[in-house]
């Protein structure tokens, strides 16, 4: 069964819209855990303009599911992390100034830092997934600074699938093999729909986890958080 994790992001973008706690991030997270869904996933960035570092530490206290907090591993998000004690840590190397996550990890170039900033989280009893593009050299680098799992990076795939879905999935199943055969666990993410998820996951052999949210969020805006957590675990399924 593959994992679907819910990023409640786009839920505290409207909050953050209008002030005040409508919507209410906990209050969401709990739903979608009592409507199936088997994760929550955030990603704190540094101007916190949607989910802050407080809204972790209250979910933390409510969620219980798996934990995802992902993020660029600077100090302060290293320290949340820690705090926090999540089931797993997903690195990301978005920049301060990225409107959403735009590439992967060069795991060759920031081998030494992955390398250091993964054994810290696993010391912890963390596990560590690297969000890293369709790249054969990217999975094996993943490999090699010791991480638990590789996050596929699924913006191509997603923009590639109406014109060719068999084209546009073809890197993304050489490199699930290649994972695979390394002892890496495979989770995949970004812009991932009800439209394009269910090929995604009968393709990829191996997959562990889909982390969704801005689609979720937006699908939900007309068919409620409830049916669409269902029409994606069917998919899933």
């Amino acid at each position: 069964m593959i994992r679907l994790s819910v990023n409640i992001n786009k839920i505290a973008t409207l909050r953050n819209a209008r002030g005040g706690d409508t919507p209410n991030v906990v209050e969401s997270a709990k739903n979608l855990e009592s409507f199936g869904a088997q994760g929550i996933t955030v990603h704190p960035r540094p101007d916190e303009r949607h989910i802050r570092y407080a809204d972790v530490n209250e979910l933390t206290k409510v969620i219980k599911t798996e934990f995802n907090i992902e993020g660029n591993p600077n100090q302060k998000f290293i320290a949340l992390v820690l705090d926090a004690k999540p089931a797993q840590v997903t690195l990301v190397p978005d920049g301060e100034d990225v409107l959403t996550s735009n590439a992967g990890w060069d795991t060759i170039k920031h081998k030494d830092f992955l390398k250091e900033v993964i054994s810290e989280f696993k010391a912890h009893g963390i596990r560590t997934s690297v969000f890293v593009d369709p790249s054969l050299q990217m999975i094996q680098g993943a490999a090699e600074v010791g991480a638990d799992r590789v996050e596929l990076f699924t913006e191509a795939y997603a923009q590639g699938y109406i014109k060719d879905k068999e084209k546009a999935i073809a890197p993304y199943l050489k490199c699930a093999e290649e994972a695979k055969s390394l002892g890496l666990g495979i989770n995949a993410g970004h812009d991932l729909s009800l439209e394009n998820i269910e090929y995604f996951a009968q393709t990829i052999p191996f997959l562990d986890e889909v982390s969704i949210g801005h689609a979720l969020i937006s699908e939900a805006l007309y068919d409620g958080l409830e049916v669409v957590v269902k029409s994606y675990l069917k998919k899933l399924s």
